[in-house]
C-alpha cells in the first residue's frame, strides 16, 4: 500500500490543479492562435497598388503631398504603379469627404499587387494612411 500512495497523491494533485486552473494546462501552437501574417513584399520589388472604395461616400486620395487629391467614388477602383524615381518608400493618404472614419483592409491578392479596401470605420479618427517601406513592410495608420 505504501508504494501506491505516492502515485495516488500525484494523480490527485494533478486532478485538483487542472480543475482549479483549467486554462493553465491548455497549450496551442502559434499556427492555431496567431492572427494573420503581416503583409510584406520583397525589398526592391515593383508593386502595383490597387485602391477600392467600399464605402457609400466619396473618398479622396493623395499620393504625393502638394498634389491635387484624387476622388474615388463608391465602388470605384484605382491602380497605381510604384514609381521608378529612386524612391523605395511609397505612401498614400486618404480621407472620407464627409469626415467619416475609414477602415483600411490590406491584402496581397498576388505576388506584385497590394490591395487597399477602404470601408466605413467604426471609431474616429479611423485609418488615414498607407506606407510601403523600403524593407518590404506595409503599415496602415
Amino acid at each position: 500500500m505504501s508504494k501506491i500512495l505516492p502515485f495516488a497523491l500525484v494523480a490527485v494533485t494533478v486532478l485538483i490543479t487542472s480543475t482549479n486552473h483549467p486554462n493553465a494546462s491548455l497549450a496551442g501552437t502559434c499556427a492555431s492562435k496567431c492572427g494573420p501574417h503581416p503583409i510584406q513584399f520583397t525589398p526592391g520589388q515593383r508593386i502595383q497598388l490597387e485602391v477600392v472604395n467600399r464605402t457609400l461616400g466619396l473618398v479622396k486620395l493623395e499620393k504625393i503631398q502638394g498634389t491635387d487629391p484624387i476622388p474615388l467614388r463608391p465602388g470605384q477602383k484605382l491602380q497605381f504603379m510604384q514609381e521608378d524615381d529612386g524612391q523605395a518608400n511609397m505612401s498614400l493618404v486618404f480621407w472620407d469627404e464627409m469626415g467619416l472614419p475609414l477602415q483600411a483592409i490590406v491584402s496581397k491578392p498576388n505576388f506584385g499587387t497590394l490591395r487597399l479596401e477602404l470601408r466605413p470605420g467604426k471609431r474616429n479618427p479611423g485609418d488615414r494612411s498607407l506606407y510601403m517601406l523600403s524593407d518590404g513592410h506595409v503599415n496602415v495608420y
